[in-house]
C-alpha cells in the first residue's frame, strides 16, 4: 500500500516516523476514520470540520492548506486502486523538545493511509454483544467531543468487552450517566420514540450520529437527548450503535439481558443505507459497499 506522509506518497514500508514524536510520546495528535465507497469519502465536509475543530482545540498547524486535502485522498485512493476503503487521517504536532510543554515543536506531520473495509450490508447487520466498562468518562471533558490520540480509556474498555467475549463496551461517566460505546454512539428506542445520550455527558459528536439525527428530522421520528442510567436503558425495546466503519450496529445483548428489537432500527438502516448509497455513487440495485470493482472517482 501507498502512504500519504507531508505531501509525499510513499510506500508503506517506507513510511517513517520519529520515535520523538509526540503522538508516539503523549498522544499529541488529532485523526479521523472515513469510509470509501466507489472511490468517494462519505461525508467528507463533515469529517474535514471536526478535523479542525480539533486542530484549534489543541492549536495544532496542518502542513498541507486544508483546501489540497480533497485532492490529496483522491489520489492516495487512485495510487492504491481502491474503490471501497477505510481512510485514516492523522496530524501529530510533530517531534518537539522532552516534556509536555509544546513549545519547539513546530514540525507537524500529516499521515494518510487506507484500510480493507467491512461491507455495509442492511441485508446482513453487524449484530454485537456489550457489557459495561468499568472504565468512567468524566462529564463535558472538552476533549471528548474531538478524536485525539489519547485513547487509553477507550483501549482499556474494548479489553475489557474482548476479554468478556462481547464486541463492544459501554461506557458512563462518573455521574452514572450513559454515554456511548468505546468506539461507537448508542442510541435506543421504546415504541416510535428514538433516544441517544447528550454530547454533554462525555460523547463523541459522530458523523453516522449525526446523519441518523438527520434521518429522523427529515421523517418526523421523535428523537429525545436523554440523560440515563444503565439500569434504565435495560428497559428498552433496542439498543444500536453507529460509527463510520459499520454504519449501524445491532446491539443484541447488554451484561447478558437480551432485547425484543424495534422494527424502528430496521426502517433506519433502510434509510441510512440509502443516503449512503446515493452520497457516494453506488447503483440503485447495491446491496453493500465493500470489495466492488474500483469506479470512477
Amino acid at each position: 500500500m501507498v502512504v500519504y506522509l507531508n505531501g509525499e506518497f510513499v510506500p508503506e514500508d517506507q513510511a517513517r516516523v520519529s520515535v520523538f514524536d509526540r503522538a508516539f510520546l503523549y498522544g499529541d495528535s488529532v485523526f479521523e476514520t472515513m469510509r470509501i465507497c466507489h472511490r468517494r469519502v462519505f461525508r467528507w465536509h463533515q469529517h474535514l470540520e471536526r478535523f479542525v475543530r480539533g486542530l484549534e482545540l489543541l492549536r495544532l498547524r496542518c502542513p498541507v492548506p486544508l483546501p489540497q486535502l480533497r485532492e490529496a485522498v483522491r489520489k492516495l485512493i487512485e495510487q492504491n486502486q481502491v474503490g471501497d476503503a477505510l481512510l485514516r487521517l492523522t496530524l501529530s504536532r510533530g517531534v518537539g523538545p522532552r516534556g509536555y510543554s509544546p513549545a519547539g515543536a513546530d514540525s507537524p506531520l500529516l499521515v494518510m493511509a487506507v484500510y480493507p473495509s467491512p461491507p455495509i450490508d442492511p441485508a446482513r447487520p453487524a449484530r454485537w454483544r456489550m457489557i459495561t466498562s468499568a472504565m468512567r468518562l468524566a462529564p463535558a471533558d472538552p476533549l471528548a467531543s474531538h478524536k485525539t490520540g489519547s485513547k487509553l480509556l477507550q483501549v482499556l474498555a474494548r479489553m475489557e468487552a474482548e476479554a468478556a467475549q462481547a464486541d463492544e463496551a459501554l461506557l458512563v461517566n462518573t455521574n452514572g450517566e450513559v454515554a456511548e460505546g468505546a468506539g461507537a454512539n448508542l442510541f435506543w428506542t421504546r415504541g416510535p420514540i428514538v433516544y441517544t445520550s447528550p454530547t454533554a455527558v462525555g460523547v463523541l459528536p459522530g458523523i453516522t450520529r449525526a446523519v441518523i439525527l438527520e434521518i429522523c428530522a427529515s421523517q418526523n421520528i421523535v428523537v429525545k437527548k436523554r440523560l440515563t442510567k444503565v439500569e434504565v436503558l435495560q428497559t428498552s425495546d433496542a439498543l444500536f450503535l453507529t460509527n463510520s466503519v459499520e454504519g449501524i450496529i445491532d446491539v443484541v445483548s447488554l451484561d447478558g439481558h437480551v432485547f425484543p428489537g424495534s422494527p424502528m432500527v430496521e426502517r433506519l438502516r433502510d434509510a441510512f443505507h440509502e443516503v449512503f448509497r446515493k452520497e457516494c455513487g453506488a447503483p440503485a440495485n447495491a446491496a453493500a459497499c465493500a470489495k466492488t470493482p474500483a469506479a470512477t472517482a
